[in-house]
């Protein structure tokens, strides 16, 4: 390996790595908006209106970024080529779609248990990869794969003698839904990036402006929750939506970048290390206590996170793309 792809991959690792902080900070931030005023008034439209105003602030960075170094129009431009139509797909599982789940997580469940459950996307991302993509893969891929349902079964997993609230497994169910459509998220986005003239924030603008539009024109007038967003525009939380939204910018332009740099396997598994950061915020800055169960189930799910995004062998090139439009 020559010193420029040693910088290079450097570089992805600490991008990757970065990533998860920010997300792992901005999952707990996500946690007290969900349960502040006036959220906790409207407990059905809640999560739905937070991911809304989450991923429309976050669109807003982003764009205010990209026109103020003047390359807006060249997001504009690659929306009208394939790759620009394969990463609003992959915005669509990821915004919509993920996000609305893992917020639904967050409220039923807590952070600890939707940040670690979700965690096993990589690993979904794989099989995904494996049977769409004809990506090959190792066996110690599949058995990251057994130990990521492993350790999610042993976060669900309660005593027959203890009772446990039945919306417990609902919100495990919406962890595991957030963890299905970023795995695809993954695949799509990957897909998408490898036109050449597919830049990392290109896609992340892309991303955000699709989820952003698809809760603002389609979701939240189909719920009738626009009285409800305005209501929590006008409140005081509505500036820790706000930073929630930069840290949301953050983490998906670095998160972007760092797979564009080393790779889809790569990026997914650092980024994928933001479930320890969430509960280390957490455990720092809310005092939440963690059981010995958790611990051990959480351990688990990253060591087969691990084991699957670091063991995919090359599979087939994607065909490159040529004036900005990947050949299909």
């Amino acid at each position: 390996m020559n010193v420029k792809k040693i910088k290079k991959a450097r570089m992805g690792t600490l991008l990757g790595g970065t990533s998860a902080i920010t997300w792992g900070i901005d999952t707990v931030i996500i946690g007290i908006i969900i349960a502040s005023t006036p959220f906790k008034q409207n407990v059905l439209l809640a999560p739905i209106i937070a991911a809304f105003m989450h991923d429309f602030f976050s669109a807003l960075w982003i764009s205010i970024l990209m026109i103020v170094k003047g390359e807006f129009k060249n997001v504009l431009k690659l929306l009208k080529t394939k790759s620009g139509a394969i990463l609003v797909l992959g915005g669509l599982a990821g915004g919509p779609l993920a996000m609305t789940s893992y917020f639904l997580s967050i409220q039923y469940v807590g952070v600890t248990y939707a940040a670690s459950i979700s965690s096993i996307f990589p690993g979904i991302g794989a099989l995904l990869a494996f049977l769409f993509l004809k990506e090959k893969a190792r066996k110690k891929t599949w058995v990251g794969v057994f130990l990521s349902i492993v350790g999610v079964t042993i976060l669900a997993y309660s005593p027959s003698d203890v009772t446990v609230d039945r919306h417990f497994y609902i919100g495990i169910l919406f962890a595991l839904g957030a963890a299905i459509f970023w795995g695809l998220e993954g695949v799509i986005s990957d897909w998408g990036m490898k036109g050449k003239e597919v830049v990392p924030l290109y896609a992340v603008n892309i991303r955000q402006m699709t989820s952003a539009l698809c809760y603002g024109l389609l979701i939240v007038p189909f719920l009738h929750g626009h009285h409800f967003a305005l209501q929590v525009a006008s409140s005081n939380i509505v500036w820790i939506i706000v930073i929630a939204g930069l840290l949301g910018t953050a983490n998906y332009s670095l998160y972007y970048t760092s797979i564009h740099l080393i790779g889809t396997a790569k990026g997914q598994s650092l980024n994928n290390t933001y479930v320890f950061w969430a509960i280390v915020t957490e455990m720092i800055f809310i005092g939440t206590p963690i059981s010995l169960q958790f611990a051990i189930g959480a351990l688990i799910v990253i060591l087969g996170s691990i084991l699957v995004t670091g063991n995919l062998k090359k599979g087939p090139e994607w065909p490159l793309a040529t004036n900005g439009v990947v050949n299909h």
